[in-house]
């Protein structure tokens, strides 16, 4: 099984049978070659990391991301520039696998948005190689990489929605289905229990939750409940007038 312009480790005539088991399996995802090769020569000298593949555009990652179980992608983020779903794209294919992108400048805003959408440390391409192996051994323990600058930002992003969300001029309005089906959700019910309690099809209440999130700035359930318990959406506006109960973690943790 051979994937295009992905290029399995260059170890010498090792096969992916005979070679042991790596601590840390690592796909490089770059458009410049001279990148990839000046990363895997630097990894090669680590006993605990493996390049497993190479790719040099989104296609070929996703490929790779089939073929080679990966711990990690060090991903060049000109790559996802322009981009909405490429992030989103990587879990769904490889929800396992860490995401460390490389970018060439910093940027407040952009660094933001990686960080929220799960991509567990951007560094810069003039990384220096110790640090680079750090990180990737950081992140491959579960950690996150985030330098003091980029904590800022995260901080002061996060000061300035709560801000938001919070003063009553920009306060979200729900409508009554919309109440019912957020009670709904903070009781732990599922979209089909949800579909019956109000009566209608599971389809729809999924369209409602898609709404919901976008009015609230949440990305699925276990936000969305928590959101609420902290802004007290349902007592300021439970359309069936009743004390909202305490708020479980929800039954169903995806996204709808």
């Amino acid at each position: 099984m051979t994937v295009e312009n992905v290029k399995p480790p260059a170890d010498a005539g090792d096969s992916a049978e005979d070679a042991p088991a790596p601590s840390v399996r690592v796909i490089l995802a770059d458009s410049q070659a001279i990148y990839r090769v000046g990363m895997r020569k630097i990894f090669a000298l680590e006993d605990d990391i493996r390049v497993v593949a190479q790719a040099e555009n989104l296609d070929n990652l996703y490929a790779a991301l089939q073929h080679f179980p990966t711990d990690v992608v060090v991903l060049e983020g000109a790559l996802i520039n322009g981009t909405t779903d490429a992030i989103p794209e990587f879990v769904r294919r490889a929800p396992d696998a860490k995401l460390i992108v490389q970018v060439s400048e910093s940027d407040e805003t952009n660094t933001v948005e990686l960080y929220r959408r799960g991509v567990r440390g951007v560094v810069p391409r003039s990384i220096s190689p110790d640090l680079l192996i750090k990180c990737v051994r950081k992140i491959a323990a579960g950690e996150t990489w985030i330098d003091n600058k980029s904590i800022s930002w995260v901080i002061d992003a996060y000061r300035a929605q709560a801000t938001t969300l919070t003063n009553p001029r920009t306060q979200p309005k729900l409508s009554p289905k919309e109440l019912a089906i957020i009670g709904c959700i903070t009781r732990g019910m599922r979209n089909k229990e949800i579909a019956y309690q109000i009566g209608t099809t599971e389809q729809v209440v999924k369209n409602y939750l898609r709404k919901i999130y976008d009015k609230l700035g949440v990305s699925d359930r276990l936000e969305l409940a928590l959101y609420c318990m902290h802004h007290e959406t349902l007592k300021k506006g439970n359309p069936m007038n009743e004390a909202p109960v305490p708020i479980p973690v929800p039954a169903q943790r995806g996204k709808y």
